[in-house]
């Protein structure tokens, strides 16, 4: 299950999650936190889901469902933060959670309100099974009482490198780097095909590998042609394999 905002562009939020899960071999669910009007260029408009509304969708899911992992994207306010932990903490069996800190969108946008931030770190990353940072999102959040995937995507040289980090454990993930336009989503398209991963039963460290050469692929895929005139979806030439 994905619990996240929607992009009407569909290359990013939930649209992004439910496609990499259909190719990844699981069943998808969602929880709508906020709907937004944007494309490749930006966003122009956010509209935040009722709290309440929330912790309803999720409360429908999780009593007729089997559940086997969640993640978590776009949550927007403190109280919508609040809400999803009220849930989680709830269950007598909790899935795997995994956590995309989605914090700005690609063009800047913020996309979680300022009072949300505490409330993501002290009562929703305990939860995690992992957190998913980039190198900004990382310098912002610190340090974090949950294992973490470090993605190196925003740093510099030939090659990508990211890396997990669980207590005093680090693996790391090598790639090499591909120069495109085309990122939009690439963050939630990872956080999805780990969390796939690991709603299959794979161990941890197994589904960060298998995910990050996902992506590997599809940015490697996204470098030849493009849709829109901005950041073009990294999913514009996904198949279902």
């Amino acid at each position: 299950m994905t619990i996240a905002g929607s992009d009407c562009g569909g290359g990013a939020g939930l649209q992004a999650d439910l496609k990499v899960f259909l190719t990844r071999g699981v069943y998808g669910m969602s929880v709508v936190t906020a709907v937004t009007a944007q494309n490749t260029r930006g966003v122009r408009a956010i509209g935040l889901t009722d709290p309440a509304l929330v912790r309803e969708q999720l409360r429908a899911v999780f009593d007729d469902f089997p559940v086997d992992a969640v993640k978590t994207g776009m949550l927007g306010s403190a109280a919508i933060v609040d809400a999803v932990c009220d849930v989680l903490e709830s269950l007598a069996v909790r899935p795997p959670l995994v956590i995309d800190p989605v914090l700005l969108a690609k063009d800047g946008s913020p996309l979680l309100e300022a009072r949300a931030f505490d409330a993501l770190c002290r009562r929703l990353v305990p939860l995690a099974a992992l957190v998913t940072p980039n190198l900004p999102e990382a310098g912002v959040l610190g340090r974090l009482a949950a294992p973490v995937l470090l993605k190196g995507g925003h740093g510099t040289g030939a090659w990508v490198e990211d890396v997990l980090l669980v207590g005093d454990t680090s693996t790391m993930y090598r790639h090499r780097r591909v120069s495109s336009q085309n990122t939009h989503g690439t963050g939630c398209t990872l956080s999805a095909a780990i969390t796939a991963e690991l709603a299959k039963g794979v161990a941890l460290p197994d589904a960060c590998a298998t995910g990050v050469r996902y992506v590997s692929r599809l940015v490697r895929g996204a470098s030849r042609g493009s849709l829109g005139g901005g950041f073009g979806p990294l999913l514009h030439g996904l198949r279902a394999r």
